[in-house]
C-alpha cells in the first residue's frame, strides 16, 4: 500500500480589471464566475475606465458623437465608492447585480436597484455624478493598464505569479468544464512572455 498523497492543489489569486459599461466584458466575467465554480481560484474585482483609456483620443470609440458623457463613468464610480469602502466581496456582489440590470435588462438607470439587489446601501449611488471617485478610479484603471500596456482596452485579467493578458473576450461565457479549459488556456498563454496576440473577428454579445 503506497502512503503517497496527491497535494492539495492550490488556489490561483486572479485580479480582473473591468468597466462595467462594456457588454463584452461582462460576459467575461460570468465566465471568470464560472471558472469560480470549476478551478480553484479567488478573484479580486478592481475597476478601469474605458473613459480614461480614451481621454487623449480626439473621438472616444465608445461615445463617437459625445453623447453620453458623464453617464457612462456613472457606473464606475459607484463601484470604486463600493470597493473602497466596503471591500471586495461586495464589489463582485455589485457588479453581479449591476450587470443583471444593465446589460441583461438594459436597465440603464439601475444603478441604484443594483446597490439594493447587492444588499449595500443606496447612499452609495451618490457617487455616480460626482468627482470624488476619479481618482480612485484613474488609479485602479491604470494599475491594470501598467500591466499589459495601453492599446489595449477592457477587462484586463492578471494571474498571480504568472502574468497579464487583455481579455479574453468571450460572447458567449463558456460554461462548465468548457470554461476551465478556457481558464488553462489563459494561464498558459499569461505566461509565456515573449506572448503578444491571439485574436479572429468579434461575435456580437451574447448574454446567455
Amino acid at each position: 500500500m503506497s502512503d503517497h498523497t496527491e497535494p492539495e492543489p492550490q488556489r490561483v489569486a486572479v485580479d480582473f480589471w473591468f468597466d462595467p459599461v462594456c457588454p463584452y466584458t461582462w460576459i467575461t466575467s460570468r465566465w471568470l464566475r464560472e471558472v469560480e465554480r470549476v478551478r480553484d481560484v479567488d478573484v479580486r474585482w478592481r475597476v478601469m475606465s474605458l473613459a480614461a483609456l480614451n481621454a487623449d483620443r480626439a473621438v472616444d470609440p465608445e461615445d463617437p458623437e459625445g453623447l453620453y458623457g458623464e453617464y457612462m463613468k456613472a457606473p464606475g464610480r459607484i463601484c470604486a465608492a463600493v470597493r473602497e469602502r466596503y471591500g471586495n466581496a461586495a464589489l463582485g456582489r455589485y457588479f453581479d447585480a449591476l450587470g443583471e440590470r444593465i446589460h441583461g435588462r438594459q436597465d440603464w438607470a439601475g444603478t441604484g436597484a443594483a446597490l439594493a439587489d447587492a444588499g449595500l446601501p443606496a447612499e452609495l449611488e451618490a457617487a455616480a455624478m460626482t468627482t470624488a471617485y476619479d481618482d480612485a478610479v484613474r488609479a485602479s484603471h491604470e494599475a491594470g493598464v501598467a500591466l499589459v500596456g495601453e492599446d489595449v482596452g477592457t477587462p484586463v485579467l492578471a494571474v498571480d505569479g504568472v502574468g497579464a493578458l487583455f481579455g479574453p473576450v468571450v460572447s458567449p461565457a463558456p460554461r462548465g468544464e468548457a470554461a476551465g479549459r478556457l481558464w488553462d488556456g489563459v494561464v498558459l498563454m499569461a505566461g509565456v512572455e515573449s506572448f503578444h496576440e491571439f485574436k479572429r473577428g468579434p461575435a456580437a454579445p451574447d448574454f446567455r
